[in-house]
């Protein structure tokens, strides 16, 4: 089991007694619009999302301006086929001088916000808003440098796991913790966008626990909630989701972001999977007791006079519980009634002889 010690974003805790940290992540959903991206914050409280979150980077801190060879998003199969990285990130981004009135925005709601940077400088940047912690995508699992970076804030760190073998895993891991970082938080994640289900993979949710002594939470590309809630179960804290207003409106990750009414659905049904955890309990629980009056038990079914024999037609196993366990059924048998007895009497040890 991961460390017991209290991991807290801001004012949230994040762990096995608390409900599930609801993450909606804004990517580039606001297509170029502040007005777009602030109602995608308020529709996203109003949902009862916990924290929202942006990517802080530019065209130019992610890769370069080439349209050729690698540079070149080819393969059909993508929802960006055809643009270069440089272009699709200049599409994507959030404008820096955007993130003061968006994270005002969901304070005033009471949304955490934070924000996922993608180098060193952004980091930087993001120290001097004061987030509350901070996330490592997929793609940048590998950049030591940045994870160090972030890491020597001390504030939460949340990695997601994309592609990373467990021993990049482990690299980034240690690199997080050597440079200072006491509170981390794992996201299993599935690189491509949609995802699949049959490419989730969510049994790895515990193992990575267990492996990593940390929280682990999951970052979600499949459609619908039917995996978040799965993945609640098998123990992951945190949900992060793709917010939108709406996929109608398009944009760089429309096709597998969730409407303000399936974002809501998400959060109540995560909430109630996570209730639906409790511990090892095995036995009646307290609101099951009433019901113990329901189970079978052996009953007098014919009415019967002292001395009569107790058989197969006048001694059943039958709703309610008020008689002896049916474990006794066959002991009974062939005893006699040590008084009149009445049809519809729960069979007790005193009727019988």
């Amino acid at each position: 089991m991961a460390t017991s010690r209290q991991l807290s974003i801001g004012n949230r805790n994040v762990g096995p007694g608390n409900p599930p940290l609801i993450i909606a992540e804004m990517s580039g959903n606001h297509n170029q619009s502040l007005d777009r991206a602030l109602a995608i914050v308020e529709a996203a409280a109003k949902a009862g999302a916990h924290a929202i979150k942006l990517q802080t980077y530019t065209a130019d801190t992610l890769t370069i301006d080439v349209e050729t060879g690698e540079f070149l998003i080819e393969d059909p199969k993508s929802l960006w086929q055809g643009n270069s990285l440089y272009r699709l990130y200049q599409q994507a981004y959030t404008p820096w001088e955007w993130h003061k009135p968006i994270f005002d925005r969901c304070r005033e709601l009471g949304l955490l916000a934070f924000s996922t940077p993608f180098d060193e400088t952004a980091v930087d940047f993001l120290e001097d808003l004061n987030v509350p912690a901070y996330k490592i995508a997929s793609f940048e699992n590998n950049h030591l440098p940045l994870i160090r970076k972030a890491a020597a804030t001390g504030k939460p760190l949340i990695m997601s796991t994309g592609m990373a073998t467990i021993s990049e895993l482990d690299e980034a891991v240690r690199t997080a913790r050597g440079a200072g970082c006491k509170d981390l938080i794992l996201m299993k994640c599935t690189s491509t966008y949609p995802a699949e289900p049959t490419d989730t993979n969510l049994m790895t949710i515990p193992n990575m626990r267990e492996l990593f002594q940390c929280e682990v939470g999951l970052s979600d590309h499949t459609m619908g909630i039917g995996v978040a809630v799965a993945g609640v179960a098998l123990g992951a804290t945190v949900i992060e989701k793709h917010s939108i207003l709406s996929r109608s409106e398009g944009g760089v990750d429309a096709a597998f972001s969730m409407e303000p009414d399936e974002m809501k659905l998400l959060i109540n049904e995560t909430f109630r999977a996570w209730q639906s955890l409790g511990g090892i309990v095995y036995g009646s629980t307290d609101r099951e007791k009433a019901s113990l009056l329901f189970r079978r038990s052996i009953y007098v079914v014919e009415d019967m006079k002292k001395g009569d024999e107790f058989n197969s037609k006048n001694l059943r196993i039958i709703r309610p519980g008020n008689g002896l366990h049916p474990r006794y059924y066959d002991v009974l048998l062939g005893k006699r009634a040590l008084c009149d007895i009445k049809r519809g009497t729960p069979m007790s040890w005193k009727l019988a002889g």
